[in-house]
C-alpha cells in the first residue's frame, strides 16, 4: 500500500482550502433543503457555486472508476434508504425525508470531501436519532486519530458505538486517503479490531465517513450503476469529514462557519 503523506506546509494548506470550500457548499445549500425542492435543483446550485463562485471543479462530475459509467452530476444526494452515491433527479423532496449531501471540491489540484445529513421539514424521532448517532459515530472515529494509532482502532470505535445503539455498519464502502487524487490509500474501514491495519503517522490525510443503517447492514446496487440502497429498505445515514494526522493528534480539514458543532465528548478540534 502506497500512502502519500502531505508534510509540506503548502500541501496541507491546499487541502485546508479545498476542505473548507467543500464544507461551504453545504453551508450554502442548507437553506434550500426543504420540501418541494428537487435534488437536481440542489445539484445545480452546488455546481454553479463551485464553478462560478469558488473557481473550483466538482470532483464527482464525470468521475469514472474502473467498471463504472461516468457519474452524471456534481454532488451525490442519497435519500432515506439510499446509502450512498444517489444521483440527483427531478423528484421533489418531501416532508420527513432524510438526505445525505456529499460534496467534493477540487481547488488548485487538491480535493476536499465532506458530507452531511439533512432532515427535510419535520423528521420522525427515529430518523433524527439515526442521523444524530451516525454523526456521533463519525466523531468517535475522528477522536481516535493521532500518530501511533492503528486504522483498526478507528474502525473498532465506530463499530462498537454504532452496534451498541442497535444500528448496523455498511462494510462494502469505507473512508479513503485523499489529496491530489479523489481516492488514495489507505482504505479506512468503519469496523474492525483494535491494533490492526496501518499505523497512523503525521501527514496522512483521509476521510472518515461511516454509513449506518437503521436495519440490517446488507445493501444492493440500483440499475443506474451508482445508487446503493439498503436491502431491507431501512433508513441509512452518513456523515463525512476529511482529517489530517498532525504531530500530536488530528485536524479536521472540512470545517466552515456552518458546520455542526462536534459532540460534547470531543475535547478539542
Amino acid at each position: 500500500m502506497a500512502i502519500t503523506l502531505k508534510t509540506q506546509a503548502a500541501e496541507i494548506e491546499g487541502m485546508r482550502i479545498a476542505g473548507r470550500l467543500a464544507s461551504e457548499v453545504l453551508d450554502m445549500l442548507t437553506p434550500h433543503v426543504k420540501p418541494g425542492v428537487s435534488t437536481e435543483q440542489l445539484d445545480q446550485l452546488a455546481h454553479n457555486h463551485i464553478v462560478n463562485v469558488q473557481q473550483g471543479i466538482p470532483a464527482p462530475l464525470n468521475y469514472q472508476p474502473p467498471g463504472y459509467v461516468p457519474y452524471p452530476k456534481s454532488i451525490c444526494t442519497s435519500i432515506n434508504h439510499q446509502v450512498c452515491h444517489g444521483i440527483p433527479n427531478a423528484k421533489p423532496l418531501k416532508n420527513g425525508d432524510i438526505v445525505n449531501i456529499d460534496v467534493t471540491v477540487i481547488k488548485d489540484g487538491w480535493h476536499g470531501d465532506t458530507s452531511r445529513m439533512f432532515i427535510v421539514g419535520e423528521g420522525s424521532i427515529a430518523a433524527k436519532r439515526l442521523c444524530a448517532l451516525t454523526y456521533e459515530s463519525m466523531w468517535k472515529g475522528i477522536a481516535k486519530v493521532k500518530p501511533g494509532v492503528r486504522l483498526g482502532d478507528i474502525g473498532h470505535a465506530i463499530q462498537v458505538f454504532t452496534e451498541n445503539q442497535g444500528f448496523s455498519i455498511v462494510r462494502e464502502f469505507c473512508g479513503h486517503g485523499i489529496g491530489a487524487k479523489f481516492h488514495e490509500d489507505p482504505q479506512v474501514l468503519h469496523y474492525g479490531r483494535p491494533g490492526t491495519l496501518e499505523t497512523l503517522v503525521p501527514g496522512m490525510i483521509f476521510t472518515i465517513e461511516p454509513m449506518v443503517n437503521a436495519g440490517r447492514r446488507e445493501i444492493r446496487e440500483l440499475g443506474d450503476g451508482w445508487t446503493i440502497v439498503t436491502k431491507d429498505r431501512s433508513l441509512s445515514a452518513q456523515w463525512e469529514h476529511t482529517v489530517l494526522v498532525t504531530e500530536n493528534g488530528y485536524e479536521v480539514l472540512t470545517l466552515s462557519a456552518g458546520s455542526p458543532q462536534p459532540p460534547a465528548f470531543v475535547a478539542t478540534v
